[in-house]
């Protein structure tokens, strides 16, 4: 009787580990909707934090967020006092933390150092890698070539980017030279 009750306890936690080690493993890839400045090496990325201006970028509603006086704003672009700011020179911190401007006072203290840093920082739109040719605006972007594949066994860096390819009516790939619109240049 013993025995049994072991086995079933043992059963019911191995159940239970079962589906909340499957409920942990989720992926959240969003590199097309990250601006060309942003730094390189992030498969998802919520806000980034600027130290030089003390402002916060939104990327899922590509908003900027800043303080006016001591209210925060959400704009579409940064204001005038703000224009000689350079986004592709300017150190960026990737924060994936809901709504980091509220402990702004944290954010100030540990990245004040990153200020004037001077552009040390790579950046989506110098990248060659594949994976950021999504990117509108990057110089190998292209909606018609490019197709971001969901990462393959579980190993979320690794991004499998595929071409497209245009198909006749038949169902076949069309060949270089039929078609008459897909040749290359």
């Amino acid at each position: 009787m013993k025995k049994l009750v072991l086995i079933a306890v043992v059963l019911m936690i191995s159940l239970f580990g079962a589906d909340h080690a499957k409920a942990q493993v989720s992926l959240n890839i969003n590199i097309g909707s990250q601006p060309v400045w942003g730094p390189t090496g992030y498969d998802h990325v919520d806000y980034y934090y600027f130290p030089d201006i003390n402002a916060y970028y939104y990327v899922p509603s590509a908003q900027y967020i800043y303080l006016n006086g001591s209210q925060w704003v959400w704009t579409s672009s940064l204001p005038a006092r703000y224009g000689n700011f350079d986004l592709y020179r300017s150190y960026k911190v990737v924060i994936n933390k809901p709504r980091p401007y509220l402990q702004n006072n944290y954010y100030v203290t540990r990245y004040s150092r990153y200020k004037n840093y001077g552009g040390r920082q790579a950046i989506i739109r110098d990248s060659r890698e594949a994976k950021y040719y999504v990117v509108k605006g990057h110089p190998n972007y292209s909606t018609k070539q490019v197709t971001v594949v969901r990462p393959e066994r579980n190993q979320p860096q690794r991004v499998k980017v595929v071409k497209h390819v245009e198909r006749s009516h038949n169902g076949r790939p069309e060949r270089y030279g039929e078609g008459g619109g897909n040749r290359r240049r």
